[in-house]
């Protein structure tokens, strides 16, 4: 192991190591707040919306009214 380090600066490749890991977790949490689920910010109430939304928006099928009704 201490030839690796040797070859690289300890400073520098642990700078970079951990740079790349906060800007992977940015990364990873724009990405969850990006969708409806995982969206603390806003909360659960913006996906019911937005499920509701969906939801109205469909007409019931024929044979969806038939069962329904029997």
């Amino acid at each position: 192991m201490w030839k690796i380090w040797k070859i690289f600066d300890p400073r520098r490749t642990l700078v970079a190591l951990f740079t790349f890991l906060f800007g992977l977790a940015i990364l990873i949490h724009f990405i969850l707040l990006s969708t409806d689920r995982f969206n603390w910010i806003e909360g659960p109430r913006a996906a019911r919306k937005a499920a509701s939304i969906t939801i109205e928006m469909v007409p019931p099928t024929p044979a969806a009214i038939v069962k329904f009704a029997a």
